[in-house]
């Protein structure tokens, strides 16, 4: 089974995302409001993918995705965006594996996790179709 660890400050959007991960049974490994509480927690629960909002990062998010990155070697980093520019297509090149807008319909947020998901192992691809 993936597990996903959440880390978003508003905690309307952590409960929707944590419906959404259950929706598509995948296990929640762990939450944050905060990035100190992302960095200290996400490397010990053992996440296949790490959903990261943007708007968590600090001010230099390239830096931070990268230490996130270094702390979470196995894992994929997903980032939540609003919207792209070229600032965060940068960041999310040094760091991220994808991103999903969080503009999209439930379903199509689905439908990019289930994707993501399936690069996670063969096993959780199945579990998903």
């Amino acid at each position: 089974m993936t597990r996903v660890f959440l880390a978003d400050a508003l905690t309307q959007e952590r409960s929707a995302l944590r419906l959404l991960v259950l929706d598509l049974k995948m296990e929640i490994a762990g939450e944050a409001a905060d990035w100190p509480t992302t960095l200290a927690e996400a490397p010990v629960s053992r996440a296949d993918m790490l959903l990261v909002d943007w708007d968590l990062l600090p001010s230099a998010p390239s830096a931070a995705l990268v230490k996130l990155r270094k702390a979470c070697p196995e894992a994929l980093v997903i980032v939540l965006i609003s919207h792209l520019d070229a600032r965060q297509q940068a960041a999310l090149s040094a760091g991220a594996d994808a991103f999903i807008s969080k503009g999209e319909t439930p379903e199509r947020v689905a439908e990019r996790l289930r994707i993501v998901a399936s690069s996670v192992s063969p096993a959780a691809a199945r579990m998903l179709l």
